[in-house]
């Protein structure tokens, strides 16, 4: 049964800071196998992955067939379904208009002393994005991963994507080519991540990867991180929802259970001010569970983790949300926008009663990988910036170096670095 807490109950600050501190992804230790992987595919190259791929997707391919063709990509997506491929494209052109909203400008100025200082942000030379394949395949996560990069100016963009037992997805070979990919491989696992990050003859290494996956490859993301740059490190789906009396329990009991059917170790949470409609959003769960296709995972995360929340009042609504910092939050208020002011952590944020989180996982425009387990109190949406860095620019002249050289100077002397010093006293004199 999904667990009640009533903020008016003496026990309800531990039962929400048990639910805080709770761990709802397995505790498999999958480290050393990963790490044992990566430092294989270092030292083997191309004949590790064949190995490996043969034995985690049970396909044998030499190195040369590691990559799609443009025909086989081409082939694949013409079993994709018209109508799939349409929404494909309608997507695509919202996530590409949000993003490209995004692009940061240079800056440069010239202070009071006469320094011209600024900044200029300019893409990575490479991005890798790794996509869930075989049967599990989501092509709307190519397109939030694919677009920023694109928009960004990344000039190579590589993906992998395993094909076990050789399935291939017709749908994201659509998405591949309604993007314009064209650096596909047919690669999975924990080997694909060690083999965008370092390289092989097959494979050229990238700056940056990005993209879901197991808690294999989420390892190797971490593991190969500094070699590289990652989007995150994603944990099991998450929704919160606020909710007054005045919602039909049957919509907020759909957006529940549209979080829950992902992952049986997904969370979603209820937060109301009325018991009844409480009550009448659990029962409409349970209705809805028995129609699901996934309702054995849906109903296996909500009665694992699974909650709902009835407060005095939804005033005190914000900073408990702010606590639990959730993925995805939405707002089905009188007053959303007055909620949404008074709250910091969330991911995504999706306000009034029209507004179902799956708009935004599909359609909205905005991004759907988004920061999980609470780190959306440090941690943002994947963006353009996820494709960018940001060089300083200094310029100084004589004058202006004659007004701040010697407090440089000084400095470089009270820290006890001479060369710095005397690099700048030269210029003096």
């Amino acid at each position: 049964m999904v667990q009640r807490l009533d903020a008016q109950d003496a026990g309800f600050e531990a039962a929400f800071t048990a639910r805080l501190e709770g761990k709802r992804e397995s505790a498999t230790d999958v480290a050393q196998a990963v790490a044992d992987i990566i430092a294989d595919v270092r030292a083997r190259g191309d004949a590790a992955l064949v190995d490996y791929t043969t034995r985690f997707d049970r396909l044998t391919l030499k190195p040369d067939r590691f990559r799609l063709s443009a025909d086989e990509v081409a082939e694949y997506a013409a079993q994709a379904s018209p109508e799939s491929v349409d929404a494909l494209r309608t997507a695509e052109a919202r996530i590409r208009s949000f993003h490209e909203k995004q692009r940061p400008t240079d800056l440069r100025y010239v202070d009071d002393v006469g320094v011209e200082l600024g900044s200029r942000w300019s893409p990575v030379s490479a991005a890798g994005l790794y996509v869930p394949g075989g049967l599990a395949a989501y092509p709307s996560s190519l397109l939030m991963n694919a677009i920023p990069a694109q928009v960004a100016g990344v000039p190579r963009i590589a993906m992998t994507v395993p094909t076990p037992d050789g399935i291939v997805s017709p749908l994201v070979m659509a998405a591949v080519q309604v993007l314009g990919i064209t650096e596909v491989y047919r690669l999975g696992g924990a080997q694909a991540i060690a083999a965008m990050a370092f390289g092989t003859d097959a494979v050229a290494p990238v700056d940056v990867i990005v993209g879901p996956g197991n808690a294999y490859v989420a390892t190797a993301k971490r593991q190969v991180f500094g070699t590289v740059g990652i989007d995150m490190i994603a944990g099991p789906s998450e929704i919160l929802i606020v909710a007054d009396a005045d919602n039909d329990p049957e919509w907020i009991a759909a957006d529940l259970l549209s979080q829950a059917e992902h992952d049986a170790a997904a969370q979603s949470i209820l937060m109301t001010d009325d018991a009844d409609f409480a009550e009448q959003v659990a029962a409409a769960v349970e209705r809805q569970l028995s129609t699901l296709s996934r309702g054995d995972i849906a109903g296996d995360s909500w009665a694992r983790h699974g909650a709902i929340l009835v407060l005095g009042s939804l005033d005190g609504a914000p900073v408990l949300v702010d606590r639990l910092a959730p993925e995805h939050l939405e707002l089905a208020v009188a007053d959303a926008e007055g909620m949404f002011a008074r709250i910091s952590n969330a991911g995504a944020v999706f306000l009034g009663r029209y507004t179902p989180e799956a708009i935004g996982d599909y359609i909205a425009g905005t991004n759907h990988v988004l920061p999980t387990a609470r780190s959306a109190r440090f941690a943002s949406a994947l963006s353009v910036f996820d494709f960018m860095k940001r060089t300083s620019v200094v310029r100084c002249d004589p004058a202006s170096l004659a007004r701040i050289g010697p407090a440089a100077a000084t400095l470089a002397d009270a820290e006890g670095l001479p060369a710095h010093a005397h690099s700048v006293r030269l210029r003096l004199r």
